[in-house]
């Protein structure tokens, strides 16, 4: 097995750091839902999540940090989902504040 080079590193360091926040995004719609008893979804943030690790080992696997159409469409998946969730999220918590 080959050695790994400096931008896979920094692609999958970043894809774990992405993956943190979004599980953070995650306890906060489920701690939301459980002390409000409205519906938000939270298990929808588990999509983006796989969407952008599917971009980054995509990218990782090629070896280079753009240019691939299969990665960015992923990523753009993951960041339309992500963007949907939060927006709904936010009406949610914030509606008659």
């Amino acid at each position: 097995m080959g050695a790994v080079s400096l931008s896979q590193l920094l692609l999958l360091y970043t894809g774990f750091a992405l993956a943190l926040l979004l599980v953070f995004l995650l306890l906060i719609a489920r701690f939301y839902q459980r002390f409000s008893g409205e519906r938000t979804y939270f298990r929808w943030f588990v999509a983006p999540a796989l969407l952008f690790a599917a971009g980054v080992v995509r990218y990782a696997s090629l070896d280079q940090i753009a240019g691939d159409a299969l990665a960015e469409a992923l990523m753009a998946g993951g960041g339309v989902a992500i963007i949907a969730l939060c927006v709904y999220l936010h009406q949610l918590m914030t509606r008659n504040r």
